[in-house]
């Protein structure tokens, strides 16, 4: 997949400006992130789940599982319901905001991971401090290298009730983090915040 991928982007940024290279990318990443209500009602919110974000190239663990799963073709299969996701790795995805909803109704979604996700942003931590499964079985957050998060991103988590800790690395849009963190922890006095923003 990748290499087709790759394969494709080679071949249309020869017939076309850097621009034009850039919107096609940017559009075909939303067409990935589009949901499909219907789908989700056919397969259940989990292996809807998983189908988003490896289309998007994350990773997801389930419950019983080691290992994350990244091939698409490779997903369990068997009853409606049987798998279900307890861990997101979404490091260099392309997941953005219109694809969240897809969040909805995972109820064992413990960790995920945002690592150099170019398309995540305030919006995305607002829906995701949103979605009341998570807010009651989140435990685990990793935002690193999202350039588009700022404090109001990072101040929306509150929401996230079970949160327990909390990754911050490498965010350059905040901008008073002393504040933001002081709010959070305010919020969430249990939650252990690590911070590697210098």
């Amino acid at each position: 997949m990748r290499l087709l991928s790759k394969a494709a982007q080679t071949a249309f940024s020869r017939r076309s400006g850097p621009n034009t290279t850039r919107g096609f990318w940017g559009w075909l990443n939303a067409v990935f992130n589009k949901v499909d209500h219907e789908r989700m009602k056919a397969v259940g919110p989990d292996r809807a789940a998983a189908e988003w974000l490896l289309r998007c190239g994350a990773k997801v663990r389930f419950q019983g599982f080691d290992r994350f799963h990244h091939d698409y073709n490779g997903l369990p299969t068997g009853p409606l319901g049987r798998y279900k996701i307890q861990a997101i790795d979404a490091t260099e995805s392309c997941i953005m905001h219109q694809g969240f909803d897809h969040l909805d109704g995972l109820q064992y979604l413990e960790e995920i991971k945002f690592n150099k996700c170019i398309y995540i942003e305030d919006a995305c931590l607002e829906k995701l401090s949103s979605v009341e499964n998570l807010q009651d079985s989140l435990h685990a957050l990793e935002v690193v290298s999202c350039g588009n998060v700022t404090d109001k991103g990072v101040i929306a988590l509150h929401k996230l009730r079970r949160l327990e800790t909390l990754f911050l690395s490498d965010l350059p849009g905040l901008k008073e983090k002393d504040k933001t963190v002081e709010r959070l922890q305010t919020a969430l006095p249990r939650l252990e915040i690590d911070l590697d923003l210098d």
